[in-house]
């Protein structure tokens, strides 16, 4: 039998808008118009069917992807997801905005991103532990620690990239810990990596905020999603003085304008899988949340939350965009209009790929460091990434996302026009 999806939470095909965004950031920033057409395609693409023996003695087929967008800066780098609405397009275009989000970050690394059509959520662990050796069999020719380093990203973790990380050292006959980041601690994983993510959102936040002279104490937030980035933002930002004010998952949101005790919705969820019931909050949908009112709304979720349909109702000051993403062109076109400030997945988003940068070095010197360097080396990076692109919005007259783009796309097209096109 053969998985295959059945919906999908898609409103547009992302490879499409990925590429209208890239042809916008040509025209803004005067981009050589046959660099565009090179950058918008992907430099190599692989599907590959994943037998799996399930418990009950019957074989599944999966189908599985992995896509490489550039390497002209260095190798790829991207994750895997397990999800059952995962599709090609969306997998080529994840990988293109890897490779944005990795230079504008400045890292010497290109775009790749994984994808299988799962849900993690009905497979025993035994399944999924098979299901992610064989994957990494048909990609093992893919990837490697100077080719292209997966990662986690939505349904899969730190157990899962260990796997990997085994069956590919088990193939070459001999460890190795660059082939893929965001592994375990013991594995030669990097403090500081299953919160990066969120930490980074969290810098760029603190940075906005300080521009508009205001600070945590005085911030409302609303974060949709409560998976690792959701969760451990919400912690980050409630030890920072922030209300947090809504949260929500796959089950809904829960509300209180007075603040949600985030603490007690972490240990409620990991309880009752689902934030509904959270004892002192009302219940409400994403919908409710995705428009309440408050100053900042992050969004952590899957894609394409806010759009056309949406953005006009959208209260927030502030949009904060931890998934990748999560707003569509025409959503991001009224956010604009509106006068909201939106922190693009490109620069808020970056903060695990960061830290992955920081596991592959400590990986190839086996040299690791302290999570207060980590975090400091962190700061730094997202911090100087938010200043070089708030003064380009400042001098071009443009959204912030067009200047994170617009930084990212022309460091990628410098170094392809330094190298030249082979042969």
């Amino acid at each position: 039998m053969s998985a295959t999806e059945t919906s999908t939470h898609l409103r547009e095909n992302p490879l499409s808008l990925a590429r209208v965004q890239l042809a916008r950031v040509g025209e803004t920033f005067g981009v050589d118009s046959n660099l565009i057409g090179v950058l918008k395609s992907c430099k190599k693409s692989v599907e590959v069917s994943i037998p799996v023996l399930m418990d009950n003695g019957s074989v599944r087929v999966f189908d599985g992807y992995r896509v490489i967008h550039n390497v002209t800066r260095g190798p790829a780098k991207g994750g895997i997801r397990y999800h059952p609405n995962v599709t090609h397009e969306e997998v080529k275009a994840l990988a293109m905005g890897m490779t944005w989000k990795c230079a504008l970050m400045s890292l010497p690394f290109g775009g790749a991103k994984g994808g299988v059509i799962c849900d993690p959520k009905e497979l025993s662990a035994g399944e999924l532990e098979r299901l992610t050796r064989r994957y990494t069999t048909e990609i093992i020719n893919e990837i490697g620690p100077e080719k292209d380093i997966p990662a986690p990203d939505v349904g899969t973790s730190a157990q899962v990239m260990a796997w990997i990380f085994d069956t590919y050292s088990m193939n070459v006959g001999h460890s190795v810990l660059g082939v893929v980041t965001g592994k375990p601690l013991a594995l030669g994983g990097s403090v500081g990596r299953d919160g990066a993510t969120a930490r980074g959102v969290l810098y760029c936040i603190r940075t906005a905020l300080q521009k508009e002279g205001r600070r945590f104490p005085d911030t409302r937030v609303a974060i949709q999603g409560f998976g690792t980035v959701g969760r451990n933002l919400a912690r980050l930002l409630a030890e920072e003085g922030a209300r947090i004010v809504a949260l929500s998952d796959s089950g809904g949101a829960v509300v209180n304008s007075y603040g949600i005790d985030v603490a007690a919705a972490i240990v409620h969820k990991a309880e009752h899988g689902v934030l509904r019931g959270l004892p002192g909050t009302e219940e409400a949908t994403n919908d409710d949340l995705l428009e309440s009112d408050c100053d900042v709304l992050v969004l952590a979720a899957l894609e394409q939350a806010v759009n056309a349909d949406n953005a006009g109702r959208i209260r927030a000051h502030m949009v904060c965009e931890a998934a990748n993403g999560p707003t569509t062109p025409g959503g991001d076109e009224i956010l604009e209009d509106r006068g909201i400030l939106v922190l693009p997945d490109a620069l808020a988003g970056a903060g695990g790929v960061v830290v992955s940068y920081f596991e592959w070095v400590q990986g190839l010197q086996e040299y690791f460091w302290k999570e207060y360097e980590v975090n400091a080396k962190l700061n730094d990076i997202v911090v100087r990434a938010f200043e070089e692109t708030w003064s380009t919005r400042e001098r071009f007259g443009t959204s912030m996302r067009m200047a994170a783009y617009g930084l990212a796309v022309q460091r990628v097209a410098e170094a392809t026009t330094t190298r030249g096109l082979y042969p």
